[in-house]
Order: structure tokens, then sequence, then C-alpha cells
């Protein structure tokens, strides 16, 4: 293993990890351990392997953290919030600007067209992911059957999202085996410390916008840091019980807006959650305009992104003890066995709204079955759908390409 490097050499580094994160957390993850490990040795195999571990126990994106967690063990705490940083901003940048130019421009025939392709493609991306986390997690009967329960309690009972996640852990938990082994001993006042610090940077800006407020931009602030603490499995999975929440229930955006979003954040570098920024700029744009969007942006990064840092520098030092406890490690394997039903129901979420025009529910006692309009059929959507399957699950062209040529193809039909 090489010496630890200088702070501006890993900085270095670490920016260049953030510019080249496409391709969603298994591409980013292979980026960091090509660069970290492979390429420059600063970390062993078993110190990534046990960082990606713990961050995969944490609620928010695992990628993000996971450059988190390797910035904190080269450079402590600067070089954790350095290397975070880092990993989002680019992304968040870009973001910024194309939600401000869909806000602008989104509702011009042609861009609407271009939209269309996206949304298709979209579609068959969420496919692609359920069944590369099926193949993770799904390992035996019991994640099996916790899989057709989530998706079941989702799409046929409207169960909210965190009921479902906390349900699997519990389960997960209570039936893990016991252990002999004994986790190394971690001094408990340097945690708790970290912990009322970075509590304090999340939550307290929370509190000042509520003091002075009292509005849309408290409410999305409040959603968010609600939301960063029950994303477990990745923003595939936390995508559909956003969409529940600020389509349904709140009204913030349309079904299409949402699948719109979702396909701008597939083509920044980044996590995929900053679909959560271009969620909080057009929903405060209804009312602020551009620069009520640009608050809101700033509002819902600050709830998404903060809390990462907090979870890795409290828990980072527990590593080796949490990666040892096999409840915990039991609870995430249920977890994610979940969200494969989770994934599932957000799939056949998506393909509803971009095949049909009108989308209704059956309503029955306590069974809420979205029910789409069969005469509302898009021809248009179906045939580049399956364009885009064979662009993305036969050619495996890079999500950037697919995504570009699926907005061409989509304009071509529109013209």
């Amino acid at each position: 293993m090489q010496p630890s490097p200088s702070f501006p050499e890993a900085t270095r580094v670490f920016a260049r990890i953030g510019l080249m994160s496409f391709g969603g957390p298994a591409a980013q993850i292979a980026v960091m351990h090509h660069e970290l490990v492979e390429t420059r040795d600063w970390l062993t195999e078993a110190q990534f392997l046990a960082g990606l571990s713990f961050c995969m126990l944490l609620p928010g994106p695992e990628a993000m953290q996971l450059a988190t967690y390797a910035g904190w063990r080269l450079h402590g705490v600067r070089g954790g919030l350095v290397a975070g940083l880092l990993f989002v901003l680019p992304g968040a940048v870009v973001m910024l600007a194309l939600a401000a130019g869909y806000s602008a421009f989104g509702a011009v025939p042609t861009v609407q067209a271009a939209f269309l392709g996206i949304k298709a493609a979209i579609v068959v991306i969420v496919i692609d992911a359920l069944r590369r986390v099926a193949r993770r997690a799904l390992t035996g009967r019991a994640q099996r059957i916790i899989a057709a329960l989530a998706f079941v309690a989702l799409f046929a009972f409207a169960m909210p999202f965190p009921a479902v996640v906390i349900l699997a852990g519990l389960y997960g938990a209570a039936t893990a085996p016991t252990s002999a082994t004994r986790p190394p001993p971690v001094p408990l006042r340097p945690a708790l410390r970290m912990a009322a610090i970075w509590a304090a940077v999340w939550l307290i800006p929370l509190g000042l916008l509520a003091v002075l407020e009292h509005g849309l931009l408290t409410q999305i602030g409040a959603y968010f840091a609600r939301l960063a603490v029950l994303s477990f499995g990745g923003a595939y999975a936390l995508l559909a019980w956003m969409a529940q929440t600020v389509v349904a229930d709140f009204h913030w955006l349309t079904p299409a807006q949402m699948v719109d979003g979702l396909g701008l954040a597939e083509t920044t570098p980044g996590p995929l959650i900053l679909v959560t920024e271009f969620v909080g700029y057009l929903a405060a744009a209804r009312h602020g305009g551009a620069w009520g969007g640009v608050l809101g942006a700033l509002v819902t990064l600050w709830m998404t992104f903060a809390p990462c840092f907090l979870w890795v520098f409290v828990g980072a030092p527990w590593i080796e003890a949490i990666t040892t406890r096999p409840r915990l490690t039991a609870a995430l394997n249920a977890v994610m066995a979940a969200v494969v039903g989770v994934i599932l129901n957000l799939s056949l979420w998506f393909a509803l709204h971009v095949a049909f025009h009108a989308v209704g529910l059956f309503a029955w006692g306590p069974l809420h079955v979205p029910l789409p309009q069969l005469s509302s059929v898009d021809w248009r959507a179906l045939a580049l759908t399956a364009l885009a399957a064979v662009i993305v699950l036969r050619l495996r062209w890079p999500l950037p390409v697919a995504l570009a040529v699926a907005a061409a193809m989509g304009l071509i039909g529109g013209l």
C-alpha cells in the first residue's frame, strides 16, 4: 500500500472522480476502485470493501458516501468533506442549469417530443436496474417472498415506502443468527461530539428557514430532510416514494415531469439522487420564478447531502464493529430484497405513465391499483421503448449516448 497522498494530490484525484461519475452507483464505485485501489493503491481491497459495505447500510447515495469515507481514510474530516463535495458539485451545477432550462422551455412541442424519447429510455433503464439489483439481492426463497410482498404492498395497497423498508429491516434483524464475536470497542465521546456538530450543520438551517419563511421552502426542506433519513436502497427505490408524495400528495410535479427529471439526472455526473434538486427547483419555481427555483434547489441539496456527512463521519470509526454484527447485516439483506419490489413498482408506474396518456385508479376497500385507459395508449412511446430496449439491453451503449439517441428519435417522431 502506498503512503497517503498529499491533500492537494488527493483533491485533484477526487475532482477527477467527480467529473467521471456517470452511469449510476455501480459505474461510480468501479471508477473509485480503479482510481483509489488499483491505480494508486491508496486504499487496500479490504478497506474499500469494508467502506462499501458500511455505506450500503446507510440511507442516502452509497457512492457519494463511499467517496466521503475514502477521503476520510486519507485526510480525516477535511479529506472526507472535500471528497464528498467534489463528487456532488459537478452534477449539481449541471442539474441546476438543466432544471432552469426545463422550467423555461419544457412545454415547447419540440422539447416535449425529445423528452418522450428520454422517457422511453428511462423505462428500460429502470428495468435494467431492477434486473441487476434482483440478481444481487434475491439469493434465497425468503428474499424472493419479501420482494413480492413489498411489491404488492406498494402497487396494490399504496402502503408508504418507509413502512415497507422498516418492516423488512425488522424482519431481517429478528430472524438473524446470533454471533459470539465481540466487535472491537470504539470511544463514544468523539462520536457523540461529531454527531452533535453535523446534526447542527444539517438542521439549524432548516430551523432558521422555518422561523423566517413559514412557506413552501420550509415545506420542501422538511420533506427532503425526512427523505434523507429514509432513503435506503438507492435512488431508484427512493423515487417510488418520492413520486407518490411530490406528485400525488403535494402536487409539486406532474408524473411526466417526474419522469423527465429522472431522465435529466441520468445525463449528469454525480449521484442519481440529484433528481431531488430538479424536484426542489420546479416546486419552488411555480410560485417564486427562477430565483425561487434556485432557492428551492439549494434547500433541497442541503437537506439531501448534509446528512451524508453526518452518517459517514460518525460511523466511519465504527466500521469494523458494524460489519461484524449479524443482525445489521441481515436487516440490510432484507431491506435490499424489499427494494427489488420497490423498483418493480417504480418500473410499472413509469411504464404506465409513459405508454398511456390517462392512468386512473381502481379503488375497492384497501385496494388502490393504477389502471390505464387503454384507448389512451401512445404508440410512439411503445415504439421508442422497444428501440431503447435494443440500445440499452442488447447493444449496451453508454447511458448518455443511449439517452441522446432516444431523444433524437423522439424528436424525429414528433416532427
